[in-house]
């Protein structure tokens, strides 16, 4: 009697785990609605690509707005690029991929995240870790506002100082701005950096806070991207926990997502729709996901379409593919791949 008892559980678990095993295949299994475009993005003056962060959209839903950082990557120099080179880091690009407009050379050691809010300004983080500020360096830890032609607007955080108070930054990795002019910023590109985000208002007034290191709801690791939905939710993708965390714009937490993988970018679009890069996802750090793209819906987190990223070792936690993502008023779509020094283009191809 008891054998048989436990053949039935072993058989009860055996079904449960293919059960499990069959959804996590089925979950990656989604279909691709698009065609990658290569060598779209055409740098002027025979400049080599680098290292491709934040890429955002234009109000005119047409021009793409990309971190290029400086230099083709040379040995042992990813994560201060820019340090001492005067390219442009900031570029805009019209809908061929052509560059139309850049600035910022010099102003950056390691640019990262990017957004543009309404009027067109631009808003750029620099991400470089306090190990690699050289002393007495004004730049890195900050957060600096654009106009559209590259004026300098505004700056936020103290430069070249990392902190945790209400005028310092360490490491801020992406900022987002509300309608209303809001700013918020993901303060942390590690998991032993401040982990918190920041609001301002649309004057540079500091507002709050909330988060520190750590696995709660609440709590991060390693924020490397922050985004607003449509209904003006904040969606921060908490990278080394392998999800996203949802909040209002008072920071009270509102749900977590783990179905769109390790995330390291996200963009909403004007029909709902909420697309997730996941650059790292591999056999340490996000074990059974794949890198690639998810795309989903917005309101319910139900996830519709991936774009597998084809190239890659599971095995390496170097990370791969796109980081960042923005898609066109033409649902065309492109991400922004640091390791691979590339601005990919993606066409869609059917709805």
């Amino acid at each position: 009697m008891i054998k048989a008892i436990n053949s039935r559980c072993i058989s009860l678990i055996t079904i449960v785990a293919l059960l499990l095993i069959g959804s996590q295949v089925f979950a990656q299994a989604l279909p691709n609605p698009y065609r990658a475009v290569d060598t779209w993005a055409k740098l002027p003056g025979g400049r080599t690509m680098g290292a491709v962060g934040g890429v955002t959209m234009d109000p005119d839903g047409i021009h793409i707005w990309a971190v290029i950082r400086c230099d083709t990557i040379a040995p042992g120099r990813f994560g201060n690029e820019c340090l001492d080179s005067d390219l442009d880091p900031v570029l805009k690009f019209d809908a061929e991929g052509n560059v139309v407009e850049s600035f910022g050379g010099g102003m950056f050691i390691w640019p990262h995240g990017i957004d543009v809010d309404n009027n067109g300004n631009v808003w750029v983080t620099d991400a470089v870790s306090e190990a690699r500020t050289p002393d007495g360096d004004t730049r890195g830890h900050q957060v600096i506002k654009f106009s559209p032609t590259g004026e300098v607007l505004m700056v936020l955080g103290t430069p070249g100082e990392a902190g945790s108070g209400t005028d310092h930054f360490n490491a801020p990795a992406d900022v987002v701005i509300a309608d209303n002019g809001d700013v918020f910023i993901a303060d942390g590109h590690a998991n032993t950096t401040n982990n918190r985000v920041v609001k301002f208002s649309s004057e540079g007034t500091f507002i709050k806070a909330w988060g520190k290191s750590g696995y709660a709801p609440g709590e991060f690791r390693t924020l490397h991207a922050i985004a607003m939905d449509n209904e003006g939710r904040i969606f921060v993708g908490d990278r080394s926990n392998n999800r996203i965390q949802i909040f209002d714009q008072e920071g009270e937490f509102l749900a977590q997502w783990t179905q769109f993988g390790r995330p390291s970018g996200i963009f909403f679009d004007d029909h709902g729709s909420v697309f997730v890069a996941d650059s790292e996802s591999d056999d340490v750090q996000n074990p059974g996901w794949e890198m690639g793209i998810r795309i989903g819906d917005a309101e319910t987190g139900w996830v519709d379409h991936f774009v597998l990223l084809l190239t890659g070792d599971p095995r390496s936690t170097t990370g791969n593919g796109a980081e960042f993502v923005a898609v066109d008023r033409e649902g065309n779509m492109y991400g922004g791949e640091p390791s691979t020094q590339k601005l990919q283009k993606y066409v869609r191809v059917r709805p």
